[in-house]
């Protein structure tokens, strides 16, 4: 699929231009209506495609701090991080790294919308969806992600200053809050927009930046150890805040927490699972009745390969629950799967511009995004 991209400097350029010469690249026409398999594909994009993580990133917090001066739990948490450090590549090979890039591929499925609470897997219909994607990464709130699949495209980027998601079938639209790297480098809605609620469930899963992944749990505790796959690992729980909680809510609908747990291998020290629990809530009715979207999500993490002295995840599955309930509402639930692999990827890439990041000239702001920005 993505043979013959040329090498060196030229990568990535080759890369995108490709990317953006696909036939079914509409997105400066009018958004389409969704039906049938349309908005199936759609539903897979959005919530399993680009997710982003529940918080901005510290700047290489976790390499400049110690251990001492903070509870068992937090210091156990950032003694923890610190083998992961040594496990994937060391501190000066994680701290040498200024871009990257990667091409996947992947495979969703998703099951049927089921009343009630009851357990559901997800089921391909026919072979499920396969596609790939290509990232480039200049740092983590630095960002831009294309996913091709059932001939239908998605992307989605940050600046440093907003990040965003566009597709043919949708406007391009700007999360709420600071800009928050994407869950897809660890290892993604008010009434106005559905899409709002699913990306905001979102945040890192594949192990491409382990810079990341240490900066992301520098603020972590440890609350236990688990068995994952036979393997005996630690858990660290992070919660994003309060103040970024509130940054990502609107006037139609409030975030209530978002809350990520890493499973780190006791024997070698790496990440192998990743999970997080996101809970939204929405007025709704003339009343007001509360309405509740819950997503999960839990992803495995594996195929650890040297890449330039760095250890990274090239392999693994990710499975997310949407559960929707609430006063007056029938209870709903759906499940999703993607199994992803890495194909390639690279780092510190010449030549790479400021001018990828840039967000689409169509970009709509929510007037209240603005508002809360300014107060």
């Amino acid at each position: 699929m993505f043979a013959g991209t040329g090498t060196g400097g030229a990568k990535w350029q080759n890369m995108r231009n490709w990317l953006k010469a696909q036939a079914f690249d509409k997105a400066t026409e009018t958004p389409t209506q969704l039906t049938g398999r349309n908005a199936e594909l759609q539903l897979l994009l959005n919530v399993v495609g680009s997710p982003l993580i529940p918080c901005p990133l510290p700047n290489d917090l976790t390499f400049g701090r110690s251990i001492r001066d903070c509870s068992i739990q937090a210091s156990t948490a950032k003694y923890i991080i610190q083998q992961y450090i040594a496990a994937t590549g060391g501190q000066a090979a994680l701290m040498s790294v200024n871009s990257m890039y990667a091409v996947g591929k992947v495979k969703m499925s998703a099951s049927e919308f089921h009343v009630g609470d009851e357990s559901v897997q997800a089921q391909a219909k026919g072979n499920g969806e396969v596609g790939g994607y290509v990232l480039w990464q200049k740092s983590p709130d630095v960002w831009y992600f294309e996913l091709i699949m059932g001939g239908s495209k998605m992307s989605a980027g940050s600046d440093g200053k907003v990040a965003w998601r566009q597709s043919a079938s949708e406007q391009s639209h700007a999360s709420r809050g600071p800009p928050r790297p994407l869950r897809r480098t660890l290892q993604k809605p008010s009434m106005a927009s559905k899409s709002e609620i699913v990306s905001s469930s979102s945040f890192c899963r594949q192990g491409l930046d382990p810079k990341s992944t240490a900066n992301l749990f520098a603020d972590a505790v440890c609350i236990g150890e688990k068995i994952i796959n036979g393997e005996e690992c630690f858990i660290l729980k992070l919660e994003a805040n309060p103040a970024t909680l509130k940054a990502r809510s609107a006037a139609t609908f409030e975030i209530i927490h978002h809350t990520i747990w890493g499973y780190f291998s006791q024997r070698t020290g790496l990440l192998i699972q990743l999970e997080d629990s996101h809970l939204l809530r929405m007025k709704s009715g003339r009343r007001g009745e509360s309405i509740f979207w819950e997503t999960s999500m839990e992803s495995v993490i594996e195929d650890y390969r040297y890449v330039n002295g760095i250890n990274i995840a090239h392999g693994g599955r990710t499975g997310v629950t949407l559960f929707r309930y609430g006063e007056g509402s029938v209870n709903h639930k759906r499940k999703m799967e993607e199994i992803w692999t890495i194909e390639e990827v690279d780092f510190n890439l010449w030549g790479l511009s400021m001018e990828v990041f840039l967000p689409p000239a169509d970009l709509k702001r929510d007037q209240d995004n603005d508002d809360n920005h300014a107060g």
